[in-house]
């Protein structure tokens, strides 16, 4: 599903030219479960947003589903984005003056999905995620760990076959963090390929597959996945 060959991304601090990435060579099958961990800086955040298609690499060249994408104009990104492609992030991004059923439905909206379809979807997703009694609420009635799962639900709105997790568990605690984790693995069981990353060594175990970065690079993988 992903190929990343020489991907690297470098940004301009003053006169001052830093590798956010530098070189990345990897492989990501369908249906995958990989963990990306590393210290602070270590690039982790960029490879994200680089498979997320939000940033495109400065050198190298990044295939998802057979798309070359580098080189792609940002309709076609963005395009890419909808269809395939749901996100999650540590401070959740829900829109504070919408209800939990606006924020889950609103990616539908944005893509002209009609009514009665999103509506069918998201009850869908209310009724899995276990919000059926906060549907007419709005993120400040919620805690932390149900607004993760709106954050979660809003992801899984469009139907995606990747999913990028960043930091899900760091405003949580550890309650709330595993089962928000069991979540994503349920939805990884079902053939969703689930990219995450955490600071949280115990939780990264859990993954199928490890990455570990330091410097913008590639530290280590284990296990490595066999080539056919």
């Amino acid at each position: 599903m992903i190929c990343l060959r020489g991907g690297s991304r470098s940004f301009q601090l003053g006169e001052q030219q830093v590798m956010g990435l530098d070189g990345l060579d990897l492989d990501i099958a369908a249906g995958d479960y990989m963990a990306v961990m590393g210290p602070s800086g270590s690039g982790k955040s960029t490879l994200l947003n680089i498979l997320g298609l939000l940033d495109a690499p400065s050198a190298g060249e990044y295939w998802l589903q057979g798309e070359a994408t580098a080189a792609l104009s940002e309709a076609r990104r963005a395009q890419l984005r909808s269809r395939l492609i749901g996100f999650v992030f540590q401070s959740y991004h829900l829109i504070a003056r919408l209800t939990v059923l606006e924020n889950i439905e609103l990616p539908m909206v944005l893509a002209g999905i009609g009514a009665a379809q999103r509506r069918k979807r998201s009850s869908q997703l209310v009724a899995r995620l276990g919000l059926g009694e906060r549907i007419a609420h709005r993120p400040a009635e919620l805690s932390g760990g149900q607004r993760q799962r709106v954050a979660i639900a809003r992801a899984m709105a469009m139907q995606p076959a990747l999913l990028l997790a960043d930091e899900p568990t760091g405003n949580l605690d550890s309650q709330a963090g595993a089962e928000v984790f069991s979540l994503l693995e349920e939805l990884n069981g079902e053939g969703l390929t689930l990219i995450v990353v955490t600071h949280d060594a115990s939780l990264g175990a859990r993954a199928q597959r490890q990455l570990h970065m330091r410097d913008g690079r590639i530290h280590s993988i284990a296990p490595q996945r066999a080539l056919a």
